[in-house]
This record gives structure tokens, C-alpha cells and sequence, in this order.
């Protein structure tokens, strides 16, 4: 299990910043940053990038910046800055007192600009953004030049000037790079690179009217920050010679841009803009929704960083995309939760057990591991008395062959507490369901063992009836039934209607019910909970993180994947 500081396998992107390192570049020094657009939350691709980013600086003796590219203050909101900060905080990263704002550099930013213009690198143009787009041309015909494109320097500075003081119209006029209409690669084509927009932004309120674009503001900006290697993943590396065109022109100090592969991940969606559909259009119940992908719905659901790093360093790092099983992510948190996760005994569905040879008032107190593969665990007591609760499930009257749990005749083993048998079946009498058993208990078998040796096929988990909480449990299942729901445009269509299920009559150990939101405890036989925010003074809410089986090592025992 790797750590927020520890050494991660060796990638391509390590090489290059070997390579620098052994030639002196940058005078031996490292620097980079994870730079998001504070238009949403962040998710499980941005975890890729936050571990490498930060984990190249601290390998390498480096350091890592935290920079919000904050240019579009029509979709950010200081709730998307409050909730980044606590996401890379929680996935163990730190930038000390390096976080910065695009914002912070609007005024360098602009300066910037008039020095292109000045320099007859960059023109004011009046045409709509619709005739922009009919003028670019198409990935097999040349753009067309702009009628405004030879606007002398003078007239430019003064138009320039105008749009910053409010004097134009949003959208009335841009400010595009004067680069090559007949370039084979379209973001090369005079793209603009300021607009008119009066919006209120979340740092700088309503000082500003002209907004840079992101191409811009985010080369400029690592320029600035003096970012040794620039980290960006695939669909960026059309947008580097724009980069290297600004910052060229500019004379400025050039960082290395480097593309690495995107995260994709089956059974869900990464795109900021399909995500925040599905919160504003009520599929999920917002963004930490234990559903999504997020980074925050992640947390709620009962991730830890640890697997979510340790995730991030068995995908690794490559130069080609891919698509990476849920399955994976899975075995992650399971391998990590099998480790620290508290064992706990849980009845989602009850079925009430009375034990009729068990004395009507006396309660026992059974001792039980709270974690057999940490010995520094523990041990805990658990209350046993004459009326039980077990799972409806593991209950059936007339079993076929290979079913070994509880029948009638049949003897099980209790966890931690008796063997039991099965002698008599209490049905509903207008439905016909069974709502009770009845049972006779072995006082020899305390503790789960039979002095005369005699074996059982089932063991089951249980909880005193007197003495269990009530608590409300949510089931979790992908979000999506297709694997790839990006594909189509139609999202909804895709969401999965069994993807939550939550069950209210819930019974489970005393000892949980004050647990605190965040505690995580594997409900044995059930899988992995989480306590959620939702909780109340003793009624919780509980979140399955995972269930216990584990698909990934069983996909890979048969052959069919190999260990990224």
C-alpha cells in the first residue's frame, strides 16, 4: 500500500524528468502543479493526475503547486474552490503556501496581451462567435482570414482598451492571436484568446469584463509560476503548439508540456459537464452522492485515500488511452478495508429466531474478534439472548441440494455464540411468509465449537434481538448498466434504476450506535459499510462501500486480465 510520500513505479514521465535532472535543466529543479478548473467537483480521473503531479515533486525533491485556472466565472463558484482544497487535502497532499488563481495574474495576463498587439501578434476582431466557427474552416479546408485582421497596432490597443473599460457588449468583439488560418491544426487558426463577459467572478467580483480563455491563461500561468514540467493528459496535446506559441512570442520562461493518458473507468462518466447533469437534472442527490465518481461521493461511500492512491499507482502512467475495470478500484478498497476495518455482525433483512431452551431473561456476553488480520484488534463482547434476528436469506423451508444454511431439522452454527436447530416455522396466515423460527441452542457449543466434534455446513451471523439498533442501510450498484456510458448522448438512458437501494428495518450490533460519519466496519458475510452524514443520535445511516466478493482477483485467476 503506497502512501501519499511514497516512491510510485517507474513511468515515462519519470524518465523525462531523470533525463533533466542528470542534464541540469531548470538548475536541477522540479516544480509542478495540479491546476483545475473550479467548474465542479472533482473526480476519479483528477485523483490520477493529483498523485502524479504531487508525487513526481515529492520524489524528486520538488515542489507542487495548487492552482485554480479560474477564467470562466460563468460556471465557477467558490463552492467548487472549498470543496478541491478539501479533496486533495484528503487524498494526503499539501502545497504549504502555494495556492494560487489564475485571477491572481488577470492584470499580468492583460499586459500580456498588449504586448502581442504591440508586437502585431494579436488583433481585435468584431465578428459573431458563429461566423469565428465558419470562418475556421474544417479539418480538411483552410480557414478564411478575418476582414479585421489587419487592423493596424494602434487601432487594436485602442479597441482593446475599450473592451477592458465596459465600453462594448458581451460578445461583441474578441481578441484572437494572429497566427495561421491555413494550419493543419485548427487551434492554430487566430483562435481567440479574450472575451467580453460580464459575469461576477468568485474572486474578483465584478472588476473585470474581459475574461483570457483557458489556452491562454494556462501556459501564461505555469510560465509564471516558473512549472518545470507541465502535466496534461491526452486531448491537451493538439493545444501544445498554441502553448509554445504564446509563450515564444511572449519571451517568456517555457515550461515542458508533457501528455499522459487520461483515466477511464467502465461503468461511469468523467466528464465534468455529464456529471453535473446528472446533479442538476436530480439522477443523483448532488455531487458527494455515493454513486458518483467523485472524489467527495468516493469519500462518502467509505474510500479511503490509501486505495485510492494505491488505485492510481497499479493503473500507472502511459502514453496511450485505456479503460481500466471498476472491478480494480474494487479489489483496492477491499484490500485495504480487509486490513483496518472493524468486524461487526449486521441483519439487513430480519427474521426473528426464538430459542426455546434458552432461559427467558439471562443475556450472554460472547466474545468476538473485531479483526483477525490486525491481532492488535481486538476483541469485543456481543450480547446473546433467547429471541435472535438472522437474515431472511439464510432461512429456507423447503432448500434445494446444495443450500446448507438454516431448515427445518437442519443445525447451523451461530458466530461467536451456539449451534442451533431448526424446529419449528411461524407463517403469516393471510401471506403465508415466514415471519419467525423457532430453535433449540446447544449450551455445549459455546462459542461456535462442538466438544463431540460434530461438524456444520453454515455459519451465521446474528444479532440479540433486545439489544440490536434499528439503522438504515442504502446498497449501492453501478450508476450505469452500459459499460461505456460516455458513448451516447442520451446519459439518462443508461442510469441504472437498481443502482440504490435502501433498506429501513435494519438491525445491528449495540456497540454501532453511536458510530461517527466516516467509520468504516466490514458487516460480516455482507461487505463493507460506511457511516454516513446523514446519521442521528442513535439511528444510523450506513453506506456499502463494496461487497466482499472480490471480482477482479477471480477475473484474474481465470485468465482473463492481467495486473496493470
Amino acid at each position: 500500500m503506497s502512501d501519499a510520500g511514497s516512491k510510485s513505479p517507474s513511468n515515462f514521465i519519470k524518465h523525462i524528468v531523470e533525463e533533466d535532472l542528470k542534464n541540469k535543466k531548470n538548475n536541477g529543479k522540479v516544480q509542478t502543479r495540479f491546476p483545475p478548473e473550479p467548474n465542479g467537483y472533482l473526480h476519479i480521473g483528477h485523483a490520477k493526475s493529483i498523485c502524479l503531479n504531487f508525487g513526481v515533486a515529492a520524489e524528486y525533491n520538488g515542489l507542487c503547486n495548487l492552482r485554480f485556472d479560474d477564467t470562466n466565472p460563468s460556471k465557477e463558484e467558490s463552492e467548487y474552490v472549498h470543496s478541491i482544497i478539501e479533496d486533495v487535502h484528503w487524498l494526503g497532499f499539501d502545497w504549504a503556501d502555494r495556492m494560487f488563481y489564475a485571477s491572481d495574474y488577470f492584470e499580468q495576463l492583460y499586459q500580456y496581451a498588449v504586448q502581442l498587439i504591440k508586437n502585431n501578434r494579436a488583433y481585435v476582431c468584431d465578428l459573431t462567435a458563429d461566423e469565428i466557427r465558419k470562418y475556421r474552416g474544417t479539418l480538411t479546408e483552410p480557414g478564411k482570414e478575418s476582414p479585421f485582421r489587419t487592423r493596424s497596432v494602434e487601432e487594436n490597443l485602442d479597441l482593446f482598451e475599450r473592451m477592458r473599460n465596459g465600453e462594448f457588449e458581451d460578445g461583441s468583439r474578441t481578441l484572437r492571436a494572429k497566427i495561421d488560418m491555413a494550419s493543419g491544426n485548427i487551434n492554430m487558426r487566430d483562435p481567440v484568446f479574450y472575451r467580453i463577459q460580464r459575469s461576477t467572478h468568485h474572486r474578483t467580483g465584478d472588476s473585470w469584463c474581459i475574461y483570457p480563455m483557458y489556452d491562454y491563461a494556462h501556459c501564461v500561468s505555469d510560465s509564471i509560476e516558473k512549472i518545470t514540467h507541465s502535466l496534461c493528459t491526452l486531448e491537451f496535446e493538439d493545444h501544445r503548439p498554441l502553448y509554445d506559441w504564446f509563450l515564444d512570442e511572449l519571451n517568456v520562461f517555457h515550461p515542458q508540456q508533457i501528455e499522459f493518458a487520461r483515466l477511464n473507468l467502465t461503468y461511469t462518466v468523467m466528464s465534468k459537464r455529464k456529471l453535473l447533469q446528472l446533479v442538476k437534472e436530480g439522477h443523483v442527490s448532488g455531487w458527494d452522492d455515493p454513486r458518483m465518481p467523485t472524489i467527495s461521493g468516493l469519500r462518502r461511500r467509505g474510500y479511503t485515500p490509501e486505495s485510492i492512491r494505491n488505485f492510481c499507482d497499479r493503473i500507472g502512467v502511459a502514453k496511450a488511452d485505456s479503460t481500466v475495470d471498476m472491478a480494480l478500484l474494487e479489489y483496492c478498497i477491499r484490500e485495504d478495508l480487509n486490513k483496518s476495518a472493524l468486524r461487526v455482525m449486521s441483519v439487513l433483512n430480519p427474521l426473528k429466531v426464538v430459542i426455546t431452551n434458552y432461559p427467558e431473561d439471562e443475556v450472554d456476553e460472547l466474545e468476538a474478534v473485531n479483526n483477525p488480520e490486525d491481532p492488535d484488534a481486538g476483541t469485543r463482547r456481543v450480547p446473546f439472548s433467547k429471541v435472535l434476528y438472522i437474515e431472511k436469506e439464510d432461512f429456507m423451508q423447503d432448500p434445494p441440494k446444495k443450500f446448507f444454511r438454516l431448515a427445518p431439522g437442519r443445525e447451523v452454527r451461530l458466530r461467536y455464540a451456539y449451534f442451533i436447530t431448526c424446529t419449528d416455522v411461524i407463517k403469516d396466515e393471510s401471506t403465508g411468509e415466514v415471519v419467525e423460527l423457532h430453535c433449540t441452542y446447544d449450551p455445549e457449543t459455546r462459542g461456535g465449537d462442538s466438544p463431540d466434534g460434530r461438524k456444520v455446513k453454515a455459519t451465521l451471523h446474528w444479532v440479540s434481538a433486545g439489544h440490536a439498533i434499528d439503522a438504515e442501510v442504502r446498497l449501492y450498484n453501478s450508476l450505469f448498466t452500459a459499460e461505456n456510458p460516455e458513448s451516447g448522448d442520451d446519459l439518462p438512458r443508461y442510469i441504472n434504476p437498481e443502482s440504490q437501494q435502501v433498506l429501513t428495518s435494519c438491525k445491528i450490533e449495540p456497540g454501532l450506535a453511536d458510530a461517527s460519519p466516516g467509520n468504516r466496519f466490514q458487516f460480516e458475510r455482507l461487505g463493507y459499510f460506511c457511516v454516513d452524514p446523514d446519521s442521528s443520535p442513535g439511528r444510523p445511516v450506513f453506506n456499502r462501500t463494496v461487497t466482499l466478493r472480490d471480482t477482479w482477483a477471480k477475473l484474474q485467476k481465470a485468465g482473463k486480465l492481467t495486473q496493470l
